[in-house]
């Protein structure tokens, strides 16, 4: 299988692909760092840039008709973060050019005597539920319908397939900590093709007696801060110093914290109520206890009849910072280091610590971009997938 990579990253298709087999014809990216990485690990591959010239491109022939079309199109027009601008957004219309894209493909294939491609597409679940139907009208463009898609009952599902004049198009949000990775993270991944010597469905779908039986990177019961928040052992996958740690809690209030005592004083726990994530209805457990707002007295130092100080307390952080956790004895709170976040989507070690403008690549740079990716595990289960069908 050769594919293009639309939209590349850091490239996480080709990590996860490579095992495969698998081979980039291209990469379209236009980011700075990103780019600066694909052109450090794959020189030989070029990058075509800005993915609104690649319809253009194929159509003259002038670049390769791959048998693979993966990308993940801008999700910040589909998500909170972005003001969910949907179709509205320049960038939420790169979902309509990734069908150009498709479409124009299939076309030089079909002149060619080859199978259609097959389509991997990826996007945050708020792609289901924004105002303006932007799901119903990408599916439309990939399913080769000239009106927009409707979701039954008005509202998209989870997972689902549809059959249109030009292709099939199958859906599924997909959890990365089902996928050996330590962090929740959900993802839209769309498989499509006009391929009919295959059933697209069996690459998302699984079906009774053949399910994957792989559990999260997590207990039940355990907070997504317990299973990423120091290290992932390379060899077992288990988080590093996990009985260290506080929980942050899950909490509409700002009142919440965390009391590091073994034995929670009597008025204290008359006024508690048990951390939503805890995992142990016990409320003499030394886990995270969420502490109504009334009995904390900030002015007096602690927490009022429970004889705890402001020192023996550790406010749940926002959630503006998702990298940081507070440990029991001493409390401290740090960032996941680049590193961990590699291991958290399942790339190599220092895969995003590359020469960039003359010195390393700075955090932050690196943050961005492996936020931005996907999780490696994941792409890789459908790559097997996709080798299962065409067999």
């Amino acid at each position: 299988m050769r594919y293009g990579s639309i939209c590349s990253g850091i490239e996480a298709a080709t990590v996860a692909w490579h095992p495969l087999g698998w081979k980039p014809a291209w990469f379209s990216e236009i980011a700075s760092f990103p780019s600066a990485l694909l052109n450090h690990y794959y020189p030989t591959v070029p990058n075509l840039g800005d993915m609104a010239k690649l319809t253009g491109m194929i159509e003259r022939r002038e670049i390769e008709a791959p048998d693979i079309i993966c990308g993940g199109t801008p999700c910040q027009a589909f998500s909170i973060s972005g003001n969910r601008q949907s179709l509205g957004d320049d960038r939420g219309n790169l979902s309509l050019v990734f069908c150009e894209v498709c479409n124009a493909v299939d076309d030089v294939r079909h002149d060619r005597g080859e199978h259609p491609a097959i389509i991997l597409w990826e996007n945050v679940p708020g792609v289901l539920s924004t105002h303006d139907n932007a799901f119903g009208c990408f599916l439309a463009g990939l399913a080769g319908e000239s009106e927009p898609v409707n979701a039954p009952n008005g509202q998209w599902p989870t997972a689902g397939i549809i059959v249109g004049t030009r292709r099939s198009v199958a859906w599924r949000v997909l959890d990365a900590q089902y996928f050996g990775l330590a962090q929740r993270r959900k993802r839209v991944f769309v498989v499509s093709s006009a391929r009919t010597d295959i059933d697209i469905g069996q690459v998302l779908f699984e079906f009774d007696g053949v399910q994957r039986t792989t559990k999260p990177r997590r207990e039940t019961g355990q907070s997504d801060t317990r299973a990423t928040a120091v290290g992932v052992d390379a060899d077992s996958g288990i988080p590093t110093l996990a009985r260290e740690l506080s929980h942050t809690l899950k909490t509409t209030t700002n009142e919440a914290v965390f009391v590091g005592t073994e034995d929670v004083a009597p008025t204290l726990r008359a006024n508690a109520k048990q951390s939503l994530m805890s995992g142990s209805g016990d409320i003499n457990s030394p886990l995270a206890i969420s502490i109504q707002g009334n009995i904390i007295d900030r002015n007096h130092g602690g927490v009022q009849g429970a004889g705890i100080s402001t020192e023996d307390i550790s406010y749940t952080l926002t959630t503006a910072d998702r990298h940081a956790v507070a440990f029991r004895s001493p409390v401290v709170i740090r960032r996941l280091t680049p590193r961990e976040c590699e291991r958290l989507q399942g790339f190599p070690d220092d895969y995003t610590l590359i020469p960039y403008k003359g010195k390393d690549a700075s955090d932050a740079v690196r943050y961005h971009a492996l936020g931005n990716s996907w999780a490696v595990s994941v792409v890789r289960w459908i790559g097997r997938r996709i080798v299962n069908i065409t067999k």
